[in-house]
């Protein structure tokens, strides 16, 4: 068996673990940091909106030789349109369209500013202005209306995401560390946007609805895997926070292969876009696919299921359990822990009187009522042999000093007079 399997396997198993949960307020730092270094991209720089957004004119140059339509001549007109000394037009955005076009995408221009323009590209491509460049112009009423569908789209996404794992899961809190977790992946994306200063376009709206769905198919997993582990707390003997533990664990093998294949072609696609080819429309897509999948990795991890912890840890339920982990624990290290200490004004028998057999036991509240050495007999009941599972017969008769070992065996006494 090889590492990473041994390693997946104790993960498993429990035998070797991670506290994410226990950690919780570190892992909340670090994203609070990355929030807040998106927060301050997003309000110093900004966004940089695309043509469809804001508005503008675009030159098509076509009907280009295959070896014409290269990068090469698209930085070469970048620079050439961009020194024109043209407002609106010092930062074109150049690409390559297939094989043989170029587009060339400036803010809105007037009529000779355009005429300008047209004839710096002739005189870079040598190109026949009358069939090989046509001009468009974008309103930026289309960029609106693209905004105004993504936020609906998302809109209803949201809601969506609460029902689906509402009537899954029968757990309100679990949706809402969803949420956060969907929330904190979408502001990094764009924060990211800003700071690296890549422009916004419909395939960037694209791209932020898809790693919505990737970010929740992470957590759904592993909440699943929670849900499972912590069905039965009294009988499993353990706490929610260690069991919801023990199942990002167990996940944590698949959700880094998973995410790994996925960003893998991804941030391929990234660099062969932004570095090599300078397509816009591929690397903002790819750009926010690679920022959100990684993002919703770690937030299904860190976030969400910390968060569902936190929510959840004043729960009745919850408490009981973790009442009864601290008094196992207390027991492991001293068997005597649990026993009460006599006072003066502490009843020595229950209000039953010694005929019942009823003895004073410790705070039901710290007793584990699933250990049969910490439940009091009732009144009337046999006692057990330990270990055995069988119940004594009664003596016949008194029992006297056995010399079998040679020396004074011991003889129990009530517990009003032990010392």
């Amino acid at each position: 068996m090889g590492r990473m399997s041994r390693l997946g396997n104790d993960l498993y198993n429990g035998s070797r673990s991670v506290d994410f949960v226990g950690r919780k307020w570190l892992w909340y730092a670090i994203s609070g940091v990355i929030v807040l270094l998106a927060v301050f991209g997003l309000s110093v720089q900004g966004l940089n909106y695309g043509l469809e957004f804001t508005g503008g004119n675009q030159f098509t140059v076509s009907k280009l030789d295959p070896s014409e339509a290269s990068q090469k001549n698209a930085d070469k007109l970048r620079e050439v349109v961009g020194g024109l000394g043209i407002k609106n037009a010092d930062s074109p955005v150049v690409s390559t369209a297939g094989k043989t076009s170029i587009l060339v995408q400036t803010e809105e221009l007037t009529t000779a500013e355009s005429s300008e323009v047209t004839q710096a590209i002739v005189d870079t491509l040598g190109v026949d202005p009358a069939q090989q460049i046509s001009q468009d112009q974008i309103g930026a009423s289309w960029g609106d209306e693209v905004k105004n569908r993504a936020i609906t789209g998302l809109v209803v996404f949201l809601i969506l995401v609460i029902l689906f794992i509402w009537a899954y899961f029968r757990e309100w809190k679990m949706s809402a560390a969803a949420i956060v977790a969907l929330a904190h992946d979408m502001v990094i994306t764009v924060g990211v946007y800003a700071l690296s200063g890549f422009e916004v376009s419909p395939a960037t709206v694209t791209g932020l609805l898809t790693i919505l769905g990737f970010s929740l198919y992470d957590t759904v997993v592993v909440f699943d895997k929670i849900r499972e582990n912590t069905k039965n707390l009294r009988a499993s003997r353990t706490t929610y926070a260690r069991a919801a533990n023990l199942a990002v664990n167990q996940t944590l093998v698949r959700s880094i292969n998973t995410s790994l294949v996925a960003l893998i072609p991804v941030g391929a696609i990234l660099y062969v876009s932004a570095v090599q080819l300078g397509a816009s429309s591929l690397k903002d897509l790819a750009l926010a696919l690679f920022v959100g999948m990684a993002a919703g990795a770690y937030s299904s991890i860190f976030i969400a299921t910390p968060l569902l912890v936190q929510l959840k840890s004043n729960e009745s339920e919850i408490v009981l359990a973790e009442r009864r982990a601290k008094a196992r624990e207390r027991r492991s290290a001293d068997r005597y822990a649990s026993v009460p200490v006599f006072k003066d004004d502490m009843p020595i028998m229950d209000p039953d009187g010694p005929a019942s057999g009823g003895l004073l036991v410790a705070d039901p509240d710290e007793l584990d009522d699933e250990d049969d050495d910490d439940i009091a007999p009732r009144p009337g009941s046999a006692p057990e042999a330990m270990g055995r599972g069988r119940t004594v017969p009664a003596p016949q008769r008194p029992v006297g000093q056995s010399r079998a070992a040679g020396r004074q065996q011991p003889t129990r006494q009530p517990r009003s007079k032990r010392k």
